[in-house]
């Protein structure tokens, strides 16, 4: 028959290679990301990822200090990505070029209003 702690066993050696996985992968968008929000929703997986390498570390071993670890790390996360928002945001929003049509009839604009002076 099998036991709980066979269960638990199995269970976390499943969580840490699918967590492990979900690292590298998350890693790679960090890395390659095409967008700064890109990367920073990556770290903010990052987070995640490490509070629940925590936990499965925590639940195998029996220490409970490691929640708290978790706990503490998931509020610092947190305020790192809200901090990386504001970041973004303060830079501006980011657009693609006017258009042609759209900046011959600024320039038509501009042209008028300088002639009326």
């Amino acid at each position: 028959m099998i036991t709980p702690a066979a269960i638990v066993a199995v269970a976390s050696a499943v969580a840490l290679v699918i967590l492990g996985l979900a690292l590298l992968l998350t890693v790679w968008r960090v890395v390659v990301g095409p967008t700064l929000p890109d990367r920073i929703l990556a770290l903010d997986m990052l987070t995640g990822i490490a509070i629940g390498f925590i936990a499965v570390i925590a639940v195998k071993t029996g220490f409970s200090l490691y929640i708290d670890i978790a706990i503490s790390l998931g509020l610092v996360g947190f305020l790192a990505t809200v901090a990386f928002a504001r970041f973004v945001l303060s830079r501006g929003n980011i657009q693609s070029p006017p258009s042609a049509s759209a900046a011959k009839g600024g320039a038509k604009t501009r042209r008028a209003g300088r002639k009326g002076r």
